[in-house]
């Protein structure tokens, strides 16, 4: 594996890390709440984590207001 291969990975390995954190957080504490209150605040944690398109934020919202933790964490 390249250095250049090996940053990468661990570039995406990070944010991979940092976004199914958030998503545990958010899922703990509105688990239940509306899909446009989960949603919301997803967007608002996730500005860091890039490559989230809307439908990918709708799709977490909606498990976590089952109740479901869609980190798998």
């Amino acid at each position: 594996m390249t250095e250049a291969s090996l940053i990468r990975t661990n570039v995406e390995h990070e944010a991979n890390r940092v976004l199914f954190g958030i998503v545990h957080e958010v899922a703990m504490g509105y688990a239940g709440a509306s899909v446009f209150e989960v949603a919301a605040v997803l967007r608002r944690r996730l500005v860091s984590v890039p490559g989230l398109d809307e439908q990918g934020i709708r799709r977490i919202a909606e498990e976590i207001s089952v109740g479901r933790d869609p980190s798998g964490l």
